[in-house]
């Protein structure tokens, strides 16, 4: 016969000060379990949500990144005009040959600057990024001085407002327009007309050339011909993969960092509950024998003050998780480990992430209960009712 749950709810209801203090500090490390996924979670959608599936990115083989990368124009003109690489108006391949450096801005507040990643697109790199929508001003006019900043850029930086202009590379660039592209990755972004910024910083060769597949299906095709070309040193990724593996440094830094945070906070939360468990097994001795004699066997005893444990470890996990909710409504901002550019983004709450919190936040309860509960199991009736 198994103890009535409300008798269990009625315990904690009783010793309200101790059960709400104890849930707090659950609360505490559910919070920070919480955000540590969260951030996770953002910085992934973030970058993910910056490739298209059916866009491909073209680099130099062995370089981690567009920054580290170089194409020829030669080179570019062979992948752009490849059979899989589809074709837009006057059918011309829908292509975008891109340079990416990084210069330095000064954050509104901060003393020093940050790095910020400056890309230089054809009009084709608006056509390929459907995410990329105009807020504010209008596009930087082909061959001109002109750029466009993304949204994280515009809310975070200094000087960078629609008619000013910022000086780098020995020009002044005027800003034309502000673009939001979707909370991803390109809203830390500067664009500008890629063969003005080649000439402004000496490159001869671009960073990067991305393209639009005729077919999601032909990019095995254009693969294996880009590795069979002689003539060609580059590797292609579909963007939204080459995106994804962007991020997997900073986010498993982060992973770690949380998690480890985690624990310590969380092995001291344990032994909250199970102080809290021990002082009521201690006050309720002379109950515990009075349900003994009443017929309830050990199992049901130790069944109530686990269900009593998880019971708190549940509320601590509500509380935590609805604190942390609130993080999406922060933004976040950080140094990409790849490219060594500022990067914005938001917590991101998921389905996933509320279901591993409130089991984090049950298994806290579990096994800072489990002893206490354990104990209470094992006391002998007869010295139970003599405690009375």
């Amino acid at each position: 016969m198994a103890i009535p749950l409300s008798y269990v709810a009625r315990n904690l209801w009783t010793r309200r000060l101790t059960t709400a203090l104890t849930a707090g500090g659950l609360a505490l490390v559910v919070f920070v379990f919480a955000t540590v996924l969260m951030l996770d979670a953002g910085l992934r959608q973030t970058l993910v949500a910056t490739g298209e599936y059916d866009n491909v990115v073209a680099i130099r083989k062995g370089a981690g990144t567009e920054i580290q990368s170089g194409i020829t124009r030669p080179q570019a003109a062979i992948i752009e005009t490849h059979p899989a690489v589809a074709t837009g108006e006057g059918g011309r391949p829908l292509a975008s040959k891109e340079t990416v450096v990084l210069i330095a801005l000064r954050k509104a507040g901060a003393a020093k600057p940050t790095n910020v990643v400056i890309r230089g697109v054809s009009q084709a790199g608006f056509v390929l990024r459907p995410q990329v929508k105009l807020v504010q001003g209008r596009r930087f006019a082909p061959g001109s001085t002109e750029i466009v900043v993304g949204g994280a850029i515009a809310r975070g930086f200094e000087g960078v407002r629609v008619g000013e202009r910022l000086r780098f590379a020995q020009r002044d660039w005027t800003i034309v327009g502000v673009f939001d592209a979707g909370s991803s990755g390109f809203d830390s972004e500067i664009w500008g007309d890629a063969d003005q910024l080649m000439q402004a910083f000496r490159r001869v060769a671009y960073s990067s050339v991305i393209v639009k597949l005729r077919d999601v299906d032909d990019f095995e095709r254009l693969r294996a011909d880009v590795d069979a070309d002689p003539r060609l040193t580059n590797e292609v990724k579909r963007e939204r993969t080459f995106y994804s593996d962007q991020s997997r440094a900073l986010s498993t830094f982060i992973t770690v960092l949380g998690l480890t945070l985690t624990a310590v906070f969380s092995i001291g939360a344990m032994l909250g509950a199970m102080i809290t468990m021990y002082a009521s097994v201690s006050n309720r001795v002379a109950e515990i024998g009075t349900l003994r004699a009443l017929g309830f066997r050990r199992g049901a005893v130790l069944g109530a003050f686990l269900v009593e444990s998880l019971l708190l470890g549940l509320a601590g996990g509500v509380c935590g998780l609805a604190v942390a909710s609130l993080m999406q409504f922060a933004s976040f901002s950080t140094t990409n480990f790849q490219t060594f550019a500022d990067l914005s983004f938001k917590f991101l709450l998921t389905p996933a992430i509320v279901a591993q919190t409130l089991a984090f936040s049950l298994a806290m309860g579990l096994l800072g209960g489990f002893l206490p509960a354990l104990r209470a199991a094992c006391l002998e009736i007869v010295d139970s009712l003599r405690s009375a």
